[in-house]
């Protein structure tokens, strides 16, 4: 069974960097599309930032230039560096891979104050 385990999250003033981890275990198979969502209480969960095995990138259009997603193939992680954090990032951010079928870790909640 595939499992996604994410750290990273936490408390920071607006302005500030966190980084956040995801580690995908329990399956030999590689994932294809990695990717980062978050969601506030009452909201659907929105896409952040995706990445293909190859590296290919895409991001929502309110984390452009201030996010960065990565990924170690090798090693089935993905990073995503999130710079000059703002209030209306503040979240639960989930990673996603897809192995055919999506897998989702628990949630690592992103709080920026003002």
């Amino acid at each position: 069974q595939v499992q996604l385990v994410e750290s990273g999250g936490g408390l920071v003033q607006a302005g500030g960097s966190l980084r956040l981890s995801c580690a995908a275990s329990g399956t030999v198979l590689k994932p294809n599309n990695m990717g980062w969502f978050r969601q506030v209480p009452g909201k659907q969960r929105d896409l952040v930032a995706i990445i293909t095995s190859g590296g290919n990138t895409n991001y929502a259009d309110s984390v452009k230039d201030r996010f960065t997603i990565s990924r170690d193939n090798a090693k089935d992680t993905v990073n995503l560096q999130m710079n000059n954090l703002k209030p209306d990032d503040t979240a639960v951010y989930y990673c996603d891979a897809d192995y055919l079928k999506d897998y989702w870790g628990q949630g690592t909640q992103v709080t920026v104050s003002s």
